[in-house]
């Protein structure tokens, strides 16, 4: 289908203003995912069933909030995003209050579906949104958004490890359920969607972006979406992993209530490293986007993959030492959390604008498929180790730094060359008979093309 990003005026303040919305949505569901991992013991504690029971539901949140995504996508083009948001915020209010009354696995589990649910609309909406209002910034658009869940948790994480340690965990997931659920529901009466946005003026050799947007079975029948698919799951496998199982691998290592100093400030090792985390999390997103605008997506894939495994085999051999695990598991997360940055930008560059909500819901339940590793990692820590999980996880992270380069960047450019060429033979044919004008949308395509090189 040939198409192109509609000419029409950008509202410049406008849509930071549908950015700020969508960041701020962003951080009221960070705690869902991020702040999971201060409830494991706690719920262990009480009643005894088990790490890797207890955390099969965090897997079953993740894999519902992403492999929903892509049909949560289809309301927000049928709908509009404001119903969606709103509907995720209901959910999410709904499945914390859930979990503080929860006395068995079964409602720990449709807690966990109910919270994956709400997830999913809050956050395939927003990242969508953005991709469509910043056209010619994807990078730092999509990575300012997804920051909102990286770096939502760490403001909660300090007041929601004390009401757990003080009134207990049912109390926390009582309180910051309904607070974050009525927020959302709140900032969405704002939200909108761009009635047009204007295409980038200028096209980068390093910063490729296709001529046609892609439906969404159209990108299902191109290898290089499930190339990158594949490569989210390497790379997002351990980055959950991590997540969930950081206060369990504190623990092991005997350093969880350490005090550990760093600039002034004097926490236990844990709930450092937790807000740390969380600090270096959010502003890692919106940075490595702005970077991949500028040098490029898989240059910048493959500078945070391999730092990623570099901190991971730190962990592996020194992790046991306080601040050593408070600063690695914060430049850790730092380079994590662009996956949910370039990636987008990269779908939205690759498949076009028009789709851009679908298109980057289906490659978002790549993370879904990598959460079902987290449980895994629990089965094998117990067997060999926390080591022998970090060695995986290094694994698969200097595996997809190699592919970004050597993989990912060439199959992506001939993807793109073919576009065009299909786009400019499509044109032609137009032109020369006006009957078949109906294959293009708008003459932007047209002037994109003539400018390509």
């Amino acid at each position: 289908m040939i198409s192109s990003t509609t000419q029409a005026s950008l509202p410049g303040g406008f849509r930071w203003f549908q950015l700020a919305i969508g960041i701020v949505c962003m951080a009221m569901i960070a705690n869902l995912q991020y702040g999971w991992t201060l409830f494991v013991d706690p719920i262990d504690a009480q009643f005894h069933w088990g790490r890797p029971a207890i955390q099969l539901a965090f897997t079953i949140f993740v894999m519902t909030e992403t492999w929903l995504v892509p049909v949560e996508a289809w309301f927000v083009d049928k709908y509009g995003p404001r119903i969606v948001i709103m509907f995720g915020g209901l959910m999410i209010g709904l499945a914390w209050v859930m979990n503080s009354y929860t006395s068995s696995l079964v409602t720990l589990y449709a807690a966990a579906v109910v919270a994956g649910i709400g997830a999913g609309a809050v956050y395939g909406t927003c990242v969508g949104n953005a991709l469509k209002w910043f056209p010619d910034r994807r990078g730092l658009a999509a990575g300012a958004t997804a920051a909102g869940f990286g770096a939502g948790a760490a403001l909660t994480v300090v007041p929601i490890a004390n009401m757990i340690a003080t009134s207990g965990y049912q109390n926390a997931f009582l309180t910051f359920g309904i607070g974050q659920g009525l927020t959302v529901l709140l900032l969405a009466w704002f939200v909108r969607p761009p009635v047009g946005v204007e295409a980038p003026k200028k096209k980068r050799h390093n910063l490729p972006q296709s001529a046609i947007d892609y439906t969404p079975p159209q990108v299902l029948r191109a290898p290089i979406f499930w190339v990158m698919y594949l490569v989210f799951v390497m790379v997002a496998s351990g980055g959950l992993m991590t997540a969930a199982q950081i206060g369990p691998i504190a623990h092991d290592f005997k350093i969880a209530d350490t005090p550990v100093t760093l600039a002034g400030f004097q926490m236990a090792a844990l709930t450092f490293a937790i807000s740390l985390d969380r600090v270096f999390d959010g502003f890692g997103r919106p940075f490595f986007g702005w970077v991949s605008d500028n040098i490029g997506r898989e240059h910048t894939m493959f500078i945070a993959f391999a730092t990623a495994a570099l901190m991971l085999l730190t962990l592996s051999v020194y992790g046991h030492i306080p601040v050593v695990f408070v600063l690695a598991t914060a430049v850790y997360f730092g380079v994590f959390g662009e996956i949910y940055s370039l990636f987008p930008a990269t779908a939205g560059d690759t498949f076009g604008s028009k789709y851009a909500t679908t298109n980057n819901g289906m490659l978002y339940t790549a993370k879904g498929t990598a959460a079902l590793l987290v449980p895994l990692a629990s089965i094998i820590s117990s067997q060999f180790g926390w080591q022998a999980v970090f060695v995986v996880a290094v694994a698969l992270n200097a595996t997809a730094a190699l592919m970004a380069v050597f993989v990912i960047k060439p199959l992506r450019r001939a993807f793109i060359l073919g576009s065009e060429s299909t786009a400019s033979a499509a044109i032609s044919r137009a032109k020369a008979l006006p009957g078949e004008s109906d294959l293009l949308e708008t003459p932007v395509s047209y002037d994109r093309l003539k400018k390509a090189p």
